[in-house]
């Protein structure tokens, strides 16, 4: 069979790979982390699938980091993980949907139950954890409920590992589908894992989710304006902006200063743009990068839905 490399991607970790960095890793299949306990969601879900994407990974899994420590703690996770999981990338039926499991103390039943509600929804189930904290399940029967069992060993620690992993090293473990064996793969803070049955390989090669729009097109028509889903109101306009700040302005991959950066744009850089919004202090332009993608441009200040400044001229 065929070896293919693994990445998996949570917030804020990740969020700084780049395209090109995504290109020289060289991986076409990544689990995105979508939740963890009942109450966090990955914000950059949509900007891990995208770069990525870009980049070259087309197969997509998901994950969710257990915190449970009973049936009932369990199935509330698994619901809020499907939750989620349909709110920001809408799942396929069939799309593997794995458990983080990584704390102590969690009981086998418990990883049953969480997994039987996956199951029940319609995905491909899945299994994560380390080496050390196998003892502590019972592996035999988790697996009658997991379709892709992933185990992590780091033959080198912390220290940065290349894609050739050491197979003398390989966990000694039942049934094993991927190994992820470096937390630093080629330098990167940045897991990587290995495939080692056909399982997995067909298992992870799920297509590329698409990323949920801002609001149906439809809408997007009729009313020229639409409501993304961080609550914000976008406005449909088409036209240019050139900087004319002095110092510049960064462009991000989403429309808040806390977005990752794409590049600093200079003086007299001209942005075709296709719609705007005001927030978080400052009016933002959208900028259409092919693919689905779109870069953001904050062009000034506002408050209250009032401009006060100009960094640059419309036309």
């Amino acid at each position: 069979m065929n070896r293919e490399m693994v990445i998996d991607l949570a917030s804020p970790y990740q969020t700084m790979l780049t395209a090109n960095d995504y290109r020289k890793i060289g991986a076409k299949k990544a689990i995105i982390k979508i939740s963890e306990g009942t109450t966090y969601t990955n914000p950059d879900i949509r900007l891990l699938i995208n770069r990525s994407a870009e980049g070259g990974v087309s197969g997509y899994s998901f994950y969710h980091f257990g915190r449970f420590r009973n049936d009932s703690q369990a199935v509330a996770e698994a619901k809020y993980f499907l939750e989620q999981a349909r709110k920001t990338v809408n799942p396929q039926p069939g799309t593997l949907m794995i458990l983080d499991a990584e704390i102590e103390n969690m009981p086998t039943s418990s990883v049953i139950a969480f997994l039987k509600t996956l199951r029940a929804a319609g995905f491909k189930t899945g299994f994560y954890s380390y080496l050390y904290l196998l003892p502590e399940f019972n592996l035999d029967a988790i697996l009658q409920h997991a379709d892709f069992f992933w185990l992590a060993a780091y033959p080198l620690g912390d220290k940065p590992a290349d894609k050739s992993p050491d197979f003398h090293y390989f966990p000694s473990a039942q049934k094993v589908d991927a190994w992820q064996f470096t937390p630093k793969l080629l330098g990167y803070n940045l897991d990587g894992s290995i495939t080692v049955t056909e399982n997995a390989n067909q298992l992870l090669s799920g297509s590329t989710p698409v990323a949920v729009k801002p609001a149906p097109e439809t809408q997007q028509k009729q009313t020229d304006s639409w409501v993304d889903d961080l609550g914000v109101k976008w406005y449909k306009e088409t036209g240019q902006f050139t900087i004319t700040d002095s110092s510049g302005i960064w462009l991000r991959w989403g429309a808040t200063t806390r977005s990752a950066k794409i590049a600093a744009l200079p003086q007299g850089a001209v942005i075709k743009y296709d719609a705007y919004c005001y927030s978080g202090g400052y009016v933002w332009i959208r900028q259409p990068r092919g693919g689905g993608q779109f870069g953001y441009l904050p062009t000034g200040r506002e408050v209250n839905g009032k401009r006060q400044d100009y960094w640059g001229i419309f036309k």
